[in-house]
């Protein structure tokens, strides 16, 4: 993909993000009567343009993916009138190319000190992931945990895959529901670094195809940022088990991270031997 290609795409992600945005706002939470000729629940471009003070035509290129100068001072004003969180404000920066982007990470080779500290962290589960959640590599505590996970055989060494194409993950991730879409979203914030990555817009497009609820989601343009997660498991030999999720970044490789689950409560600290594989 050509440079003109990936600031194309990157500039039509920018507009499909905005438009999310506004769609999820009624006027009235703005102050806007919602008027009787109304066909769609959220704002109008104009009405962004006008709570922005900015110019109509100017926001309407800027959805349409055309290539204008868009200034700090002026997304903050659309960022403030779309209610966006911190992570949404970086992702509609970095779209709108007025962050420093990051080159798209080739590291794919764990570092040797990184392996140490994943197999001293052992008895607790831990494995390292990059943006796109797949596992370059994983301590035995982790791959005895999930051993029995699949019904199929894993072909792709990916979290969120492993999520959204396994018939039973409902049944072992008790709050799926909730962890799935933060996923999907922590995706979707690191997809903005790397707008364009042929190996992205394949593996986007392939998920896409494959899995309706994962087309659905991404489709939302949410962004989240990195956070301590609770997740709730149906173990086939612990039961269930409260996870807390902690994310370490990993210094020596850019855009890895590791991925560190310790029990919640005491009975899933009395409960973790058991997620270990009979011998």
């Amino acid at each position: 993909m050509t440079q003109t290609q990936v600031r194309t795409s990157r500039r039509e992600e920018l507009g499909a993000f905005l438009k999310a945005c506004r769609a999820r706002i009624g006027p009235e939470e703005v102050g806007l009567a919602p008027g009787p000729r109304r066909r769609l629940s959220g704002l109008r471009r104009e009405e962004v343009a006008l709570l922005a003070g900015v110019g109509v035509t100017w926001y309407t290129w800027l959805e349409q993916g055309r290539p204008i100068n868009a200034s700090s001072q002026v997304l903050d004003a659309v960022a403030r009138t779309l209610r966006m969180d911190h992570p949404e404000r970086e992702h509609l920066y970095r779209l709108a190319e007025l962050t420093p982007s990051r080159l798209p990470s080739t590291v794919e080779l764990v570092p040797d000190t990184v392996l140490e500290v994943l197999r001293a962290l052992d008895p607790l589960p831990a494995t390292v992931v990059n943006g796109r959640f797949d596992i370059l590599e994983s301590n035995a505590a982790q791959e005895e945990m999930f051993w029995e996970w699949h019904s199929l055989p894993c072909l792709h060494k990916n979290l969120l895959w492993c999520c959204v194409t396994e018939p039973n993950a409902r049944r072992f991730l008790l709050n799926y529901d909730e962890e799935v879409p933060y996923m999907v979203a922590r995706m979707r914030t690191e997809y903005g670094r790397h707008v364009g990555d042929p190996s992205w817009e394949e593996d986007i497009r392939r998920l896409s195809a494959l899995s309706p609820e994962f087309a659905e989601l991404w489709g939302r343009h949410e962004v989240a940022e990195p956070q301590a997660r609770l997740r709730r498991l149906n173990h086939p030999q612990a039961g269930r088990l409260n996870l807390r999720l902690t994310e370490l970044a990993v210094s020596e490789a850019p855009g890895l991270r590791i991925q560190v689950s310790t029990p919640d409560d005491a009975g899933s600290w009395a409960l973790l031997p058991s997620t270990r594989r009979p011998s």
